[in-house]
């Protein structure tokens, strides 16, 4: 399941699903159903939401299925503009500055890029990877597009010219699951990773300046579990960051010092049943899917409180109680476990191995040299 929200317009999605409203406005939630879309040649393929994006200004809406559909919605009256088909399975969108272009990342390790003015037009190949990517981004005023794949990899290139490659930024040690851009900081970028960490890079030279280990404001223990960074949002009142991970049952919340370019950790929220994704606000609000409840935190005297009896909150959470039951049956939860790669450590086998067979060598030997010893006896006698 996923949510999301851009100024007033608010995103859910529960399997093929989706429901958007924007509560300041009188209209009746806007519901769609992916399903409906589905070709006759991909019937017995799910058609599931992966993942979402909206324009910076919050007018348009771009969503991806497992089923290789990217749907273009507007919000502003909300109505569906264009389904067109990807190549390949997609894992990640953006949307330019300029709100002209789609951007599409796919399994395969491809970018394309997918026209907003011209609705019906086919994706243009853009740069690829070697690697499946996992997150897609877009510096301020597009000049780069910041791609992340499974190879630990952060690559920037140039927008216009795909093919120029600005910098790497390396030093995940695991898949690079996130990407962020704070929009009053347009030269450093957050990224979180199946290694439990969130990066603070200068992403135009390459270089890392701060390194945040989630695992390490858990309880003891949890280091040995796996932990990966599934959302990294950015409050654009301020230099706060929301961050979601997919084994806590919590929000954090970490503060960038702009002067020191560090990241600290500030506080942790947790939530009653399960988060299944958080958004700030134009108020410096954060909202949290929490089960079927949405709740909003506000920053009060340098800590963030529950707000409650908020009109935008209780308009929302009517819409989604209403079609709780439809979007609980059909949505299913994201599963990061198979990205992680496989290692071997033979060497201790090996050994062991290496040791048993010297230990039988040692002992035919001793036994050798024993009955050559009792047949030279004899032979004296």
């Amino acid at each position: 399941m996923l949510f999301g929200r851009c100024g007033s317009a608010v995103f859910m999605s529960g399997g093929s699903r989706i429901l958007g409203l924007r509560p300041g406005e009188a209209r009746e939630p806007f519901v769609y159903n992916c399903a409906a879309e589905t070709r006759e040649a991909d019937a017995g393929v799910s058609d599931e939401i992966v993942s979402f994006a909206f324009s910076p200004s919050g007018t348009y809406l771009a969503v991806t299925a497992d089923n290789k559909q990217l749907i273009l919605f507007r919000t502003r009256p909300w109505e569906c503009l264009s389904v067109r088909n990807a190549v390949r399975r997609s894992t990640s969108l953006a949307i330019t500055e300029a709100e002209d272009q789609i951007l599409l990342a796919d399994k395969s390790g491809d970018v394309y890029s997918f026209s907003i003015h011209d609705p019906q037009s086919p994706g243009q190949l853009q740069l690829g990877h070697l690697s499946m990517l996992l997150a897609v981004a877009v510096s301020p005023e597009d000049r780069f597009v910041i791609t992340a794949d499974r190879d630990e990899k952060i690559r920037v290139s140039l927008l216009e010219q795909p093919h120029i490659i600005e910098a790497f930024c390396l030093g995940h040690q695991e898949f690079v699951s996130e990407l962020c851009i704070p929009s009053n900081h347009s030269h450093l970028l957050l990224s979180g990773s199946g290694d439990g960490t969130v990066r603070l890079w200068e992403y135009q030279s390459g270089r890392e300046l701060d390194c945040f280990n989630m695992c390490d404001i858990q309880a003891s223990g949890c280091q040995k579990a796996r932990c990966a960074v599934v959302q990294i949002v950015h409050c654009r009142q301020g230099d706060y960051f929301g961050v979601l991970c997919d084994s806590f049952s919590s929000v954090h919340i970490l503060e960038l010092d702009a002067v020191s370019r560090k990241l600290s950790y500030q506080q942790m929220i947790r939530v009653r049943h399960r988060a299944w994704g958080i958004a700030f606000d134009d108020t410096s609000g954060l909202w949290i899917l929490d089960g079927e409840m949405v709740v909003l935190y506000q920053l009060q005297e340098g800590h963030w409180q529950n707000i409650l009896g908020h009109p935008e909150q209780q308009k929302i959470q009517e819409s989604i109680r209403a079609k709780w039951d439809e979007f609980q049956e059909s949505a299913t939860e994201n599963s990061y476990s198979s990205l992680y790669k496989m290692t071997v450590d033979n060497m201790a086998q090996y050994q062991s191995k290496k040791a048993l067979r010297i230990c039988q060598r040692h002992s035919e030997r001793t036994l050798e040299m024993g009955q050559l010893s009792e047949h030279s006896k004899r032979t004296r006698v």
